[in-house]
């Protein structure tokens, strides 16, 4: 049986920052004078604060400096970093402790590929660091999904193969980032937004721990 990996994102995956994201997006858009709705923030997910900003001015029609872009990113990190401050144990999305637990319990190597730059404090804040082998975040990557690169390098920390690999995701960036590696994936979400995924379920509460042995198995196909 070949070693197999398992790599989650974060945000919309194992805690619901995304409403945070998008409450400080809004509170930017409001500044600038339009109304971000949560149809425009569907996206912004799995994909970088840069892009989310360039997303955002474009939506707007509103032109910018490098100095005012630069002020606009980090001004939403900081009311960003305010939510997040606040985030505890209850944050974590329903079942997601239990699918961690099962796999560590079955030794099997699990990485963090996220976009996001605050993704191991958020990690700390929800008590939920320990189960990670590896961390691949928006610090560690120059590509944003759905280029591969977060997920390969997840994998290489790993020493796992790319074809042995699981990816959990809720963005479609980011699922055809875990396609581009040549790793199985996972929808976690809108079935029909997250079509191109190898399998989709609502939640973590409709994965069964038959499915995910399955998966370590290799007793699945695609």
């Amino acid at each position: 049986m070949n070693k197999k990996g398992f790599i989650f994102d974060l945000d919309g995956v194992i805690v619901d920052t995304a409403k945070y994201h998008y409450l400080a997006w809004k509170k930017l858009a409001d500044q600038l004078g339009f109304e971000l709705t949560h149809e425009h923030n569907e996206r912004f997910k799995g994909v970088s604060r840069q892009r989310c900003l360039e997303i955002l001015l474009d939506i707007g029609n509103i032109a910018s400096t490098q100095e005012q872009f630069d002020s606009w990113m980090m001004e939403k990190n900081i009311d960003y970093l305010e939510y997040i401050d606040k985030m505890n144990e209850s944050e974590v999305l329903s079942d997601v402790p239990k699918i961690l637990e099962y796999l560590k319990e079955k030794n099997i190597p699990i990485a963090l590929g996220s976009a996001s730059k605050n993704a191991r404090p958020i990690l700390e804040k929800v008590k939920l660091l320990h189960f990670f082998n590896a961390i691949v975040d928006g610090n560690n990557v120059t590509k944003a999904k759905p280029d591969p690169q977060v997920f390969l390098i997840a994998a290489e920390e790993l020493k796992v193969q790319p074809e042995n690999c699981i990816v959990f995701e809720d963005a479609i960036a980011g699922i055809q980032a875990a396609n581009n590696a040549g790793m199985i994936s996972i929808g976690i979400g809108n079935t029909k937004i997250l079509s191109n995924a190898d399998y989709n379920f609502k939640d973590f509460t409709e994965i069964d721990l038959d499915f995910l042995d399955g998966l370590i198995k290799d007793r699945r196909t695609i």
